[in-house]
């Protein structure tokens, strides 16, 4: 038998990776059903996909706590260090989350198979980034769950549960895009004290989510097409509604745009227009 034999159709495997609250078991079976999906070995869905739960498995730690309860420290110190790190881990285990939960809660939307590809890539890739950093806070004494962490990032996406236009602003486009904004700049810091790993694993997430952003964008635009909207206007429509606050300057702009997401989106979304 089959060691992950329940893994039946792509929303049943992404429910089930969700659900999951071991987080070796979550990673694991996102990216085995990321590889069946990519074989094509999986429908897409079947009537005995088991029911998405209202939250993801998590194990009982870290504690989660409101975003401004976490605190920041510096990154010339190892302590610093071990924290941005282990944030880090707990931003790349709610994208895992967040990239299967656009495949199994959208998967009754008519779109093309290449949506769920695209995303099922996401799905792969944000559980390798949460395993390069859990490793490497492991290299450091440390382990994810050793420290508070928030529920922003979750909460910012179950708004758009409802409205797959939303969530693509949501998701991809804030959350995901804030990640090419700041990264570089991490990745400075941390070659600056010595880190070369940590900078080195850095490294590999900024590339990849160039690559989540532009799925984000493709598909954003390809359904404010279908529907005949401006896809800048419409996101700053979706964004109002759906997302609490301003985006942050500064911004990755060349990154951004080689993702298909131009100024033209974000600039009116800034707390000062000029951004």
């Amino acid at each position: 038998m089959d060691e992950y034999d329940e893994i039946r159709s792509l929303r049943a495997g992404a429910t089930l990776a969700i659900s999951a609250s071991d987080l070796d078991r979550k990673t694991a079976l996102a990216q085995a059903t990321a590889r069946r999906w990519h074989a094509r070995r999986l429908s897409l869905r079947s009537p005995l996909d088991p029911e998405l739960p209202e939250r993801p498995g998590r194990p009982s730690r870290p504690e989660l706590v409101p975003p401004k309860a976490v605190e920041k420290r510096s990154l010339h110190t190892l302590p610093g260090r071990i924290a941005l790190l282990h944030a880090l881990a707990h931003i790349e285990l709610n994208a895992v989350d967040l990239a299967l939960d656009i495949v199994a809660r959208f998967a009754t939307e008519p779109v093309p198979h290449s949506f769920f590809d695209g995303w099922m890539q996401v799905a792969f890739e944000e559980a390798k980034h949460f395993g390069m950093v859990r490793e490497r806070l492991r290299a450091l004494g440390a382990d994810y769950g050793d420290m508070p962490a928030h529920d922003g990032l979750w909460q910012a996406a179950h708004s758009t549960r409802n409205d797959l236009t939303a969530r693509l602003a949501v998701v991809p486009l804030i959350l995901e895009a804030r990640g090419l904004d700041v990264t570089p700049s991490l990745q400075e810091k941390m070659r600056e004290t010595g880190d070369v790993e940590s900078a080195e694993v850095l490294k590999v997430i900024y590339e990849d989510e160039k690559g989540h952003v532009a799925i984000g964008a493709k598909w954003f635009r390809f359904l404010c097409a279908r529907e005949r909207k401006d896809p800048a206007r419409t996101f700053q429509d979706l964004v109002r509604v759906n997302f609490r606050g301003a985006l942050k300057a500064p911004f990755n702009d060349l990154a951004r745009a080689e993702a298909g997401l131009t100024p033209s989106f974000y600039r009116s979304l800034t707390s000062t227009s000029s951004g």
